[in-house]
């Protein structure tokens, strides 16, 4: 047995594995050709972050475009930040938001798909295999500094103007004999594993990011840690063996990974792995003061996830915005398919913003407005009613307590060719809808300055005696016109407009003092439909109601 295989038996004496035996046991997938398999691997160390949620669309995008597979998996190696409930959080989130899972953690509770574990916590012997198999080759070794003796280093390299890092002289064990090794064991010094890096500094390596295109920098020559002291695998190993056994053709993450890749890559080939397609998603970011900077957890609230669903914004409202962000022709595409949903659009890494699209709330609801207005009352009913159940219980009785009458309220000057766009979130329908419900529903009789309180109290006195709630749209408006000669208003427009000094007012005058009556309101949808769905009884107690107050 040689040093390094001695070596090996002494770091990880309970490993009896070889990479051979994962190889076997996780064979490459039975894809189409050109077929993209991609995942997002969250930790959980908090809740779903709105980059978590944008880098998650467009992994799942490029799956979906080539045919390919989308995962998750679990990176839950720093036990010191996780958070109860984390996976759940994050991955329930997805499934919120419609980020269809294939494989992996589907649900906060459940994993599915025959290259598990999904969650790196449980996945300890497969990383202690393939290090096992570098130190046998002489490609690994313990490190037995302690955090004041690198400290130390740095501060020296500090001082002498040298690149900090663990590499060249000043890593200290690089060429530990097992001897030594053994000798430090023996007397209970913990240790770390290190990759003994083949790279030089002086040497440069190419790769072709699938989103911002060829990029050069110098190769790793760092002894960067494998294995932490407690056996569990630092994030750049876990991420090589990972997406290896899982087959992951392309890597789609964060920009911060960039500076990252020549480690990864030197991992790769050491490991004998094909390297993946890295692509690197640029932040979304926000004006400050005129300034651009990323999305804060600390500053802004709309950088957790569960702020939008707490706001009543639409789950797929949101996916269409990111949609936008994601891809520079996605809006082309979406007018010319208005009815499409969008995993029909095919996804192209290239079209995406390589420095960071600017988040902007007001397209946002201007977004979300048209994807509401684009829905059936009975779909606006299941989501609205959804909403309300889990963050606004009182109004959620409310909608509830009568479920045809609440439909027929959302129906109104909705399944029409040109819907009224006047939801943006749900929060938006409580003032929306209040009129119609006598628990929400605050009169208000404030006339326009152009009307004439006495010409509104003798148009209402009239008025109440003709109306007939069966009446259909014209008949209701017809009946409002004429009415309008005896009170010295215009029936017409057109004549109103030809002799404006010769009327008080025109017939759209005194439908806007009947729609304040009413519902307390200068602008709302169809009157004569809101008025049908009120009630003839309701109707005229309102019309009263306004009489008696002028």
């Amino acid at each position: 047995m040689n040093e390094f295989d001695l070596m090996a038996d002494l770091l990880l004496p309970n490993i009896d594995k070889t990479p051979d035996y994962y190889e076997e046991k996780y064979p490459e997938r039975k894809l189409s050709e050109g077929a993209r398999v991609t995942r997002v691997a969250p930790s959980p160390t908090g809740y779903l972050h709105l980059g978590t949620l944008f880098t998650s669309l467009v992994n799942r995008v490029t799956a979906t475009s080539t045919g390919g597979i989308f995962f998750t998996r679990i990176e839950d190696t720093d036990k010191k930040r996780e958070v109860e409930g984390g996976i759940e959080d994050i991955i329930d989130g997805l499934n919120r938001f419609g980020i269809n899972i294939d494989e992996g953690f589907v649900d906060g509770n459940h994993e599915e798909g025959v290259y598990g574990p999904y969650q790196q916590s449980h996945r300890a012997e497969i990383y202690q295999t393939y290090v096992k198999d570098l130190i046998k080759k002489g490609l690994a070794y313990p490190c037995f500094c302690t955090a004041e003796e690198l400290s130390a280093v740095r501060e020296q390299q500090e001082a002498s103007k040298i690149r900090t890092g663990y590499h060249g002289e000043y890593a200290k064990h690089r060429n530990i004999t097992y001897t030594e090794a053994k000798a430090l064991i023996d007397e209970g010094k913990p240790f770390v594993i290190r990759l003994k890096s083949q790279g030089n500094e002086e040497n440069r390596i190419t790769f072709e990011d699938t989103i911002k295109g060829k990029i050069e920098m110098p190769q790793n020559d760092e002894d960067f840690v494998l294995l932490k002291s407690d056996g569990i695998p630092t994030y750049h190993f876990a991420h090589a063996i990972d997406d290896h056994l899982m087959h992951t053709t392309h890597v789609l993450r964060g920009d911060e990974w960039i500076s990252s890749v020549p480690k990864h890559i030197e991992l790769f080939k050491l490991l004998g792995f094909r390297v993946p397609k890295f692509g690197h998603i640029a932040p979304i970011m926000k004006l400050d003061n005129g300034a651009k900077r990323k999305i804060s957890k600390r500053k802004d609230p709309e950088a957790a996830v569960h702020f939008f669903a707490e706001e009543g914004y639409d789950a797929e409202s949101v996916i269409e915005y990111l949609m936008t962000i994601a891809a520079s022709d996605f809006e082309d595409w979406r007018r010319a398919n208005p009815t499409a949903s969008y995993r029909d659009f095919k996804f192209n890494l290239k079209k995406m913003s390589v420095s960071g699209a600017l988040y902007d709330e007001n397209k946002l609801l201007d977004v979300s407005k048209i994807k509401i207005a684009s829905m059936s009352s009975a779909v606006v009913y299941d989501k609205l009613t959804a909403w309300a159940k889990e963050f606004d219980n009182d109004f959620y009785n409310i909608l509830t307590k009568n479920p045809d009458y609440t439909k027929s309220v959302l129906a109104i000057d909705r399944d029409v060719p040109k819907p009224r766009k006047d939801i943006a979130k749900w929060t938006d329908a409580k003032d929306y809808v209040a009129y119609f419900y006598e628990e929400l529903y605050t009169p208000c009789f404030e006339l326009p300055e152009n009307i004439n309180p006495a010409d509104a109290k003798a148009f209402l006195e009239q008025y109440k005696n003709v109306y007939d709630a069966t009446d259909d749209r014209q008949a209701w408006f017809d009946k409002i016109k004429s009415l309008c000669p005896s009170l010295g208003f215009a029936s017409e427009s057109k004549e109103y407009k030809a002799n404006p000094d010769d009327f008080k007012g025109q017939a759209g005058d005194l439908s806007t003092v009947l729609r304040i009556a009413i519902t307390g309101r200068r602008n709302t949808p169809d009157l004569c439909s809101i008025m049908q769905v009120l009630g003839q009884a309701r109707c005229i107690d309102r019309i009263n109601d306004m009489i008696n107050s002028i």
